[in-house]
């Protein structure tokens, strides 16, 4: 897997039997240039093999739902399965979901939470998403090896495979809260509803928003009082969402849901 500086993502499969095990249900085979082997036929391997065979069980002849990497979804047909690969023919000409009209900043959790946070808010549609520096973000997370690049990715397959989504989001990382907040933040919530999420807020966390929305959520213990003013000062509403206190993992998908329409 690769990643340049705006954090979109190429795939390359594993091939460890024991990924299989770790990783969640695919509701969705996601299909990379790398898999094509002629017009509509393709060739899978390595993990994506594996459930199709141990979980799903499927055979020659067997028609699975399948979608292209930032494209169509449709289905593939079986024709083939040898120990390495099996090969399907496909069809594919529905378009994604729509994505969610929701910009995620999100102050950078603790490493072994920002999988199940990513999984969440990719899942439910977020198309970009920041990934920000707060004074109660440890300096070590940043040095984290699920930030690089196969590990970062990881979460993002399994988000659009549970969604049955093939749009990839973009992750930018912004190590240094004051620069992101002053050189870039103003430019990104034009045209939005700039909301962060803060205890201290007035007002209850809107739904049916119906303009695009920029969510802003800090860390655990929240951000600092500066955090909230540097914000405020970027057009922010704060806005608290009931008496109780979230863990980030409950927090992000709760308030996503909120912005989903039907």
């Amino acid at each position: 897997m690769r990643i340049d500086s705006r954090c979109r993502f190429r795939y390359h499969e594993a091939s460890d039997a024991s990924c299989l095990a770790r990783n969640e249900t695919m509701n969705l085979i996601l299909l990379f240039p790398e898999d094509d082997l002629a017009p509509g036929v393709v060739r899978l391997s390595g993990r994506r093999m594996l459930h199709v065979l141990a979980v799903q069980r499927a055979e020659v002849g067997d028609r699975l739902r399948i979608g292209r990497i930032d494209g169509k979804i449709g289905s593939g047909e079986i024709t083939s399965v040898t120990a390495s690969a099996i090969e399907l023919r496909i069809t594919l000409s529905e378009s994604p979901p729509p994505a969610l009209p929701v910009r995620l900043v999100l102050a950078l959790p603790r490493p072994k939470m920002l999988k199940r946070v990513l999984i969440s808010a990719v899942s439910m549609g977020v198309k970009q998403i920041h990934l920000v520096h707060s004074f109660r973000v440890e300096k070590s997370f940043w040095k984290s090896p699920l930030l690089q690049p196969e590990k970062l990715a990881e979460p993002v397959i399994l988000g659009l495979e549970q969604a049955r989504d093939t749009v990839l989001p973009v992750i930018r990382q912004h190590p240094l809260f004051k620069p992101f907040v002053e050189d870039e933040l103003p430019a990104l919530v034009e045209g939005s509803l700039p909301l962060v999420a803060h205890p201290g807020g007035e007002q209850a966390c809107p739904a049916a928003v119906a303009e695009p929305v920029t969510l802003a959520i800090g860390p655990e213990g929240g951000f600092i009082p500066y955090e909230i003013d540097k914000l405020l000062d970027c057009g922010f509403r704060p806005f608290h969402f009931g008496p109780r206190i979230l863990r980030v993992e409950t927090a992000v998908p709760a308030l996503l849901s909120r912005f989903m329409k039907e």
